[in-house]
């Protein structure tokens, strides 16, 4: 091995474009990583890609809702520790772009320089607010395929790929819902996002209308607005992409909550649900930092 071949899986990054991901696998489950250690172990447990979304990072780095808090300028920096911790790709959640068509071009552009494989945006009026939250509200149709059509033109890479959402069945009706994605396909977007269908008529429905193209909705266990499908019945439907935006962080914050209440009721950790000091040690890589570490020692 050269000096310029060193074994260090986070700086490896995965060659595979998100059009020719889909391609291979034809369905994809994309639950959400908060942090890089989360990326990892996403990657650990075989998932070919994965999602940044903004839910899961405003709710873990910042302990807040997401509800328009947190824009590029504090999201941009949290991507890149996420992007940094994993070979994967990614697909990116930038919001509603944080502003207008010039906004719209930076955010592309700067998530595409991180390494983002794919990149979402909304339809939302600001504030903007998770899309399985209540009080949602949408731009006119123009503005957001003003913004589809900035997006296209600011990508760097002709192989980004660039998802357009919609969030307007809750304020406006599933009919608006279809009309606005449609109207995003023809602005340029690579496949359709539709948010919050819900019931399976919905679902249903969805599919049938973007049938061939590539598509994706969100579930929120535990308290979201679309219920839950199996994987293999929404690939059945035709949906190429489900996004699980809270699985993870709920699952998280639960662990937490209960390792801090045995510790402080004075119980020690539970070697049957916990990792021990090598297995960690082996997760973060330090094997490797350990033989570069040895390798470059300065000469006695």
């Amino acid at each position: 091995m050269s000096e310029l071949e060193l074994d260090i899986p986070a700086v490896r990054r995965a060659g595979i474009k998100w059009k020719a991901l889909l391609e291979r696998e034809t369905f994809l489950q994309l639950p959400a990583a908060h942090d890089a250690l989360t990326a990892r172990l996403i990657e650990r447990a075989g998932f070919p890609a994965y999602q940044v979304g903004g839910f899961a990072l405003v709710g873990a780095r910042y302990g807040r809702p997401d509800v328009d808090l947190e824009h590029f300028g504090e999201k941009n920096r949290a991507v890149q520790d996420v992007i940094d911790g994993c070979a994967l790709p990614v697909l990116v959640d930038a919001d509603d772009g944080y502003g207008d068509v010039k906004n719209m071009t930076r955010t592309i552009r700067g998530y595409e320089a991180l390494g983002a494989a794919a990149i979402f945006f909304e339809d939302q009026a600001a504030p903007k607010r998770c899309g399985h939250m209540a009080g949602k509200k949408v731009v006119p149709v123009e503005q957001m395929v003003a913004k589809v059509r900035a997006a296209v033109a600011a990508r760097q890479d002709g192989d980004t790929f660039l998802i357009a959402r919609t969030d307007a069945i809750q304020p406006e009706g599933l009919d608006s819902a279809l009309r606005r994605g449609e109207a995003y396909l023809k602005a340029g977007a690579d496949g359709i996002y539709v948010e919050g269908p819900r019931n399976e008529q919905e679902i249903e429905r969805v599919a049938q209308a973007f049938r061939g193209v590539p598509l994706a909705t969100s579930v929120l266990e535990n308290g979201g607005v679309t219920p839950w499908l199996a994987p293999d019945d929404f690939r059945a439907l035709g949906y190429t992409m489900i996004l699980y935006p809270t699985t993870v962080l709920f699952s998280a914050a639960r662990a937490i909550e209960r390792t801090l209440a045995n510790l402080r009721g004075g119980r020690p950790l539970d070697g049957a649900t916990s990792l021990d000091m090598e297995a960690f040690e082996n997760l973060v890589d330090l094997p490797a930092w350990a033989e570069i570490e040895a390798r470059f020692q300065p000469e006695e």
